[in-house]
Order: C-alpha cells, then sequence, then structure tokens
C-alpha cells in the first residue's frame, strides 16, 4: 500500500482528488494511487520542563537552565484521534509519501511523526507549491527521496528546540527577576524572534521621543550654458564636510556658512567649467514576483492590511487553487514553469481589473525576466497565480491579494525599462555642483506598471542640455533651500515584517551589518505575522489607526534585558545558520551548544536584572526583593518573592507586614506561646545546625534566646538581656516561618 501524508486536510483532499476515484474513510482517503491521510499542522509537541523532572513544575531560579539530555515530544491532546489513524497507517503502508508543506516547518512535522512511532520503511517526498490538478499530476510524477530534505528537518529541529530553550529559561528567569522586585502578576514571555522584534518599536518610539528637529540648507545653483540653462546641486568636498556647519550625515546645518557660500557664488568672475560629462545607458529590471514578507508589504502598503490578514488571504487563495504556496520566502521561479506562461497570461485577460487586463493583454510569453533563475529555488518558488482561472466572487481582501500577486507575474513579460542617464559635474570657483538627467529610450514594463521611482537629489525634473567635458558655463543665480529633518516613521505591522526581513539595518554591530545583508531576515515568513499579532494580544504593542506603539510592559520588558536578547544581531546570525544548515552547512549539535550556552549567560544575568521599581512594594529586610501577600492554613502572610533563597516572613497586619513582630508576638502569645522576659514578645522556637532552640519573635531588636528543654525555653539556663547560650542564634533566619510556611505557598501560580 502506498501511503500519502499531507499536512493539513485541505491538501489531502485535493491529493486524493488527482489520485482518482476517491473514497472518504475514517481520517483518510482511498483513491485509485494510493490512501491519502493527513496531519493538523504539528500533532506532536515538546514536552513541559515538568516531563523532564517534576521539580520544574515550581519557578526557581536555581534550577535554570532546563537543558534537556534527550529531548522528548508528546501527541497533542486534540490531535490524539487523528494521529492514532495516522500511526496505524504508517504500519500497514509499504511505502510513504511525504506531503507536508515545501518549507522547513512542513518538512519537520511530518517526518518528527515517522521518527515518533519509529518508521523504517521507504519515504518519498512531493513537494505541492500550488494546488491546481496541473501542478499535483506533475509533482507526483518527480517525487524525491525524502532522505534528500534531512538537512532541511535539522533546520527546523534546530530551530524548535533554541525556541524552547530560550522561551522557557529566559521566561522562568525574568519573570521570576521581576516578582523578587514586586512584579507579583506580571508574566514575561521571551522569544528569540519575539524579543528583538519588540525592542525594534521600544528604541524607534524613544528616537521618536528624543527627536529634535533640525534645520538644513541646500545650495542650487543656475548655470547657462550656451545649449541652455540647467539647474545644479552644490556638493560640498570631504574637506568641507569636517568643518562644524555640517553634521554626521553630511548636511550643511549653518545658516550662516550657508549664506556666506551663497555670497561666495554670486560675486563675480561667474565664469565656470563642466569638469565631467558623462551618459550611460542604464536598465532597470522588471520588479521581481512576490514572497510571503514582500507581498505583505504591498498589500499593506497599497491597501493596508496586516500581515496576518495578507497571509489568510494568501492561504486561502491556495486551498481556492487560484495562487501557488504562500508561506514562500523565495521570489524566483523555476525554469520548468516558464512553460506555463501563456496559459496563465491568457487567464488574466479576462480580469475584471482593468489595469491587471491591460498589463496581461500586451505582455509577450516569450520574454524571461530574472525571476527565472533555478539556482535560486529551494522547495519553494514565488508566490505566482496557478493555471486555474479566477472564478466565483472572491472576498475584497482576497481578490486585491490577488490581483497584486497577478500583476507581479504578468509584469515578468515585459522588456526592462532603459534609459539614458546624463551625470554633469560643474567646476566653479574651486567647488563642485552636479546634475542628473534621464531620457527614457524604452517604456518596457513601466507602460502598464506602476511602481516608485527614486529620484536622485540632484535629479532634475527637465532635459539637460547636451554638453560635453571642458564646456564654459556660466553661473546665472545661487539658491538657498531650508529644510529640516523629520523624525523615523512609527512602524505598523507590516513595516514591521520588512524590518524583520531587512534585519540588517537594525543591527547593533556595525561591523555586522555588512554580514548580515544577505541573511533572511528573523523569523520565517510564515511566522512574522503571528509575531506581531502576539506580542499585540499579550499587551505588549498597542495598535492606533494600524500604527504600533509599545506599551509600558514592553518598556519594562527591554530595559531589563541585556542587549544581547533586544538586539537582532545574534538572532540574525541564528536565522542565518539556521538557513545553512538546511542547505547542509553545520549540525544540529553545534548549533544547540551555541543556544545553550547563550541561554545560560542570559540566565545569570538575570539574577542582577534591573527592572524600574515597582509602586506600593514592601521590600525584605533581609535581601531587598519584594515582599507578597499569600496564604496559608486560611491565614494570611508575607513572604518573600526570593524564596526559597531567602525564607523571610511576616504576619499581616492591617494590610501590611508586620516588621515590628507586634501582631505576630500577640497572636502566638494568645496561642499560647512563652513570652521573652526581656522585652515581653513571644519566644519562638526555631532549629538550627545545632539543634532546637527558643529565640525572641522581636528580632533583632531583642536578642534574647534560650536552650531548649524538654520542649520548653531553659530560662534557667539562660542569662539576659542580649547574652546567648549557644551559637544557635547566629544560624537561623530571623523572620524564619518555618512551621507555618510550606514550599507549595511560593509556587509560581
Amino acid at each position: 500500500m502506498k501511503l500519502y501524508i499531507a499536512e493539513k486536510p485541505s491538501m489531502a483532499r485535493e491529493l486524493a482528488a488527482c489520485l482518482k476515484n476517491p473514497q472518504n474513510g475514517n481520517g483518510f482517503i482511498k483513491t485509485s494511487g494510493g490512501i491519502v491521510t493527513w496531519l493538523f499542522g504539528h500533532v506532536l509537541q515538546q514536552v513541559e520542563p515538568e516531563t523532564y523532572d517534576p521539580k520544574y513544575k515550581m519557578w526557581r531560579a536555581e534550577d535554570l537552565p532546563i537543558v534537556p539530555k534527550n529531548w522528548k515530544m508528546q501527541v497533542n491532546p486534540s490531535t490524539v484521534k487523528q494521529f492514532q489513524i495516522v500511526k496505524r497507517l504508517i504500519g500497514e503502508a509499504d511505502e510513504i509519501i511525504h506531503a507536508g508543506d515545501p518549507d522547513r516547518e512542513g518538512q519537520l512535522l511530518v517526518d518528527e511523526v515517522l521518527d515518533f512511532v519509529g518508521n523504517k520503511k521507504p519515504v518519498k517526498r512531493i513537494l505541492l507549491n500550488a494546488l491546481d490538478e496541473t501542478s499535483i499530476l506533475r509533482a507526483n510524477k518527480n517525487l524525491r527521496d525524502n532522505t534528500e530534505f534531512f538537512n532541511l528537518k535539522q533546520s527546523a529541529l534546530a530551530r524548535s528546540r533554541a525556541d524552547w530553550l530560550i522561551g522557557m529559561n529566559l521566561s522562568r528567569a525574568y519573570t521570576l527577576a521581576a516578582r523578587r522586585l514586586g512584579y507579583h502578576d506580571l508574566l514575561l514571555p521571551i522569544g528569540r524572534v519575539k524579543t528583538p522584534t519588540l525592542g525594534l518599536v521600544v528604541r524607534r518610539e524613544r528616537e521618536i521621543k528624543n527627536f529634535k528637529p533640525v534645520d538644513f540648507f541646500n545650495i542650487k545653483a543656475t548655470f547657462a550654458h550656451v545649449n541652455g540653462d540647467f539647474i545644479a546641486q552644490f556638493k560640498p568636498s570631504k574637506e568641507m564636510l569636517d568643518l562644524p556647519a555640517f553634521d554626521s550625515e553630511g548636511r550643511l546645518i549653518d545658516k550662516n556658512f550657508a549664506e556666506e557660500l551663497i555670497k561666495k557664488f554670486s560675486a563675480a568672475p561667474l565664469d565656470g567649467k563642466i569638469s565631467s560629462y558623462k551618459t550611460t545607458e542604464k536598465k532597470e529590471s522588471q520588479p521581481l514576483p512576490f514572497s510571503l514578507s514582500s507581498l505583505q508589504v504591498a498589500a499593506g502598503k497599497a491597501f493596508g492590511y496586516t500581515p496576518q490578514q495578507v497571509l489568510d488571504a494568501a492561504q486561502n487563495l491556495y486551498e481556492k487553487k487560484f495562487t501557488s504556496y504562500p508561506r514562500s520566502d523565495c521570489e524566483f521561479l523555476p525554469t520548468t514553469q516558464f512553460r506555463d506562461a501563456q496559459r496563465i497570461l491568457n487567464n488574466l485577460t479576462n480580469s475584471s481589473n482593468e489595469s491587471l487586463k491591460k498589463l496581461s493583454m500586451h505582455a509577450n510569453a516569450t520574454i524571461k525576466s530574472r525571476a527565472w533563475n533555478d539556482k535560486k529555488i529551494s522547495a519553494h518558488h514565488a508566490i505566482i497565480p496557478t493555471q486555474k482561472p479566477l472564478s466565483g466572487q472572491l472576498p475584497v481582501v482576497e481578490l486585491n491579494v490577488y490581483n497584486l500577486i497577478a500583476k507581479n507575474y504578468a509584469v515578468q513579460f515585459y522588456p526592462p525599462h532603459v534609459y539614458d542617464e546624463t551625470v554633469v559635474a560643474v567646476n566653479y570657483k574651486n567647488e563642485t555642483f552636479t546634475a542628473r538627467g534621464k531620457v527614457v529610450k524604452q517604456l518596457g514594463w513601466r507602460e502598464f506598471y506602476v511602481a516608485p521611482k527614486v529620484k536622485a537629489d540632484d535629479e532634475s525634473d527637465t532635459l539637460l542640455p547636451r554638453m560635453k567635458t571642458g564646456d564654459n558655463v556660466t553661473h546665472k543665480k545661487s539658491e538657498l533651500k531650508q529644510s529640516v529633518t523629520k523624525p523615523p516613521q512609527r512602524f505598523t505591522s507590516s513595516s514591521l515584517v520588512q524590518g524583520m526581513k531587512d534585519i540588517h539595518k537594525y543591527v547593533k554591530n556595525p561591523d555586522a551589518k555588512k554580514q548580515l545583508k544577505d541573511v533572511y531576515g528573523i523569523g520565517t515568513e510564515a511566522t512574522r505575522a503571528a509575531i506581531i499579532d502576539d506580542l499585540t494580544k499579550r499587551g505588549f504593542l498597542k495598535v492606533v489607526k494600524k500604527t504600533l506603539y509599545p506599551t509600558e510592559k514592553a518598556y519594562l520588558l527591554i530595559d531589563a534585558l541585556p542587549d544581547d536578547m533586544t538586539y537582532p544581531d545574534a538572532t540574525a546570525i541564528w536565522e542565518d545558520k539556521l538557513h545553512s544548515m538546511s542547505a547542509g552547512d553545520g549540525t544540529l549539535e553545534d548549533f544547540l551548544a551555541g543556544q545553550v550556552k547563550f541561554t545560560s549567560k542570559l540566565c545569570a544575568a538575570a539574577k542582577t536584572a534591573k527592572f524600574a521599581e515597582a509602586q506600593g512594594v514592601f521590600k525584605c529586610p533581609q535581601c531587598g526583593s519584594a515582599l507578597v501577600k499569600r496564604t496559608t492554613q486560611g491565614r494570611e502572610f508575607w513572604g518573600c518573592a526570593n524564596y526559597p533563597e531567602c525564607k523571610t516572613a511576616f504576619d499581616d497586619a492591617d494590610g501590611k507586614p508586620d516588621f515590628d513582630g507586634k501582631f505576630r508576638a500577640a497572636r502566638l502569645i494568645k496561642e499560647g506561646a512563652p513570652t521573652c522576659p526581656n522585652c515581653g514578645s513571644a519566644l519562638v522556637k526555631r532549629n538550627s545546625k545545632n539543634g532546637e532552640f527558643w529565640g525572641c519573635s522581636a528580632y533583632p531588636k531583642c536578642r534574647t534566646s534560650f536552650d531548649d528543654k524538654n520542649g520548653k525555653p531553659d530560662f534557667d539556663g539562660k542569662k539576659f538581656p542580649g547574652t546567648k547560650s549557644f551559637n544557635a542564634s547566629n544560624d537561623f533566619n530571623p523572620a524564619e516561618f518555618t512551621p507555618i510556611i510550606s514550599s507549595a505557598d511560593f509556587s509560581s501560580k
């Protein structure tokens, strides 16, 4: 029997339909080509720390970091029934076809089930980049051995275990640190990608709030040439840029200095020369088809959609067979797909969207753009329309997303945009002015496709006159234009996705910027939207008119964590290593060893984490941590949040800790405790390494203590006040509540 294991039911149904004669069973579909069953994403999950050792159920700093020696998985309780069906079918199968999504998570979620049940049978891999019949049948004829994707699985496994190590350990470490300082109900979820992403928003907000606008000045001069006038911009020399009149960005910020330059340029003699005149033909290639991130950014700009809305729409389009696999980080296409171009373009000419219709009608299916590049393809390719024509009524979001995908596909079948760019340099009074001009030679793809044009500061809106190096020019006038610096824009969810993708722009270490320029960012195409969503749901980000703002909780967390966790440098490097691992470079063991070292370092740093002081907190007189109001045996008391490292505890006295012991002493005496002959407070029986003794409950104000004699204070064997009969009183915690408090009272719940 041949068994196909799909990632989810919708994929299983489409696959079964193409294998002919589908007959529904209980958790599977029989077909002429074999049996198709399915998972529900990850049917297995990593176990909680207490599964490795029951002691981890209580959150304690001394147990960190928790590092499993043998990693364990368990069946997700919600998928037990389907898992048992899949397990039985694996046992009955002769050959297994892995039909997970064509990415590293899709690879792992089927592989981990096969490993979990101890499968030894041969496994093939089908790569379903689209769910239309043509694509499925083509993929089924080109099955590959699943062992070819071992490195992809290892990469996904490394990501999963690294997330567990950092999430489980650092969330505990910093939540405990916060609670020690009085944030009793605060849970700080820390993630390998989530936390540096939050750091981007927090730092951007502070940059905006601390921003001070600065005036700066540009000088533009009009020069007369025999063939016509033109405008050029003043370009200060490197030596001039070192003067105080210029800021670190090369902007002229001294108005007086600028006005002196204007006077200099306006005074006779007014003769100048063309020091350089070059015309170069340039070609602007077609925009590449979309990856998920670039689609999310484009839809955010065009329609204001959130990344999650775009992902949901793209997923629905994929399941309706209108577009290819959505969770792609690739913007290129395999050359084998080129043969489908004419049919797809023909379908698009029937679009109700006029701009898409016009674009498709004038497309030339013989043109092969730079997008067709087999070397850039891994398990999946860019998101494109399938050969299935659009039919029926689509929801507005899905239709708009489809049109964006289709336009970026259709534009591949246009020639490049070609223009001549002329760059002119003028030498005038030993200073340089520059001007740029463009002459379009071939509109190409820009004829029917709107795309933003980047304009240089010195680019002219009019054609430059014909000139040559050495020509004379005359200065006619110089103008001073005043501008003001603007703060950076706040992130929206779509621009934050772009930031996560272009993470090299935000790393702290300038030496790492170049190294990280070509990385795939932090997070994956499938998880970036979910990470932003999770930060919002947990109250670390709030959305106001589609703009993201950090909350007080966000500032609290980012300020307490070391830069290693809040800046993206380390995470970006890890993501790069994960990507390299999927290509066979690096091992799971080496990667996790680095994660363990990093986690240990940050767990240690949590012990001295500096949180903003919580309001209305009573501090422990022994260690400075917060005191927490708790209940034991129906009675309230105040215990140190640093328990069990510090076991200080006090009775509750009208909602406050009984620091003086008066309330406690009265209660103990009422309960029959002996009284201290020195101060009248209750005596409390305690334990020490030297045995039992009786000490004054008013310690340290009163240091009276007695040996124990038959369960009572040995009043006759003790001289008081203040002297000690033995060393026991040096060994006990002065406010210890041993007879009353159990460790259960200090759980993290």
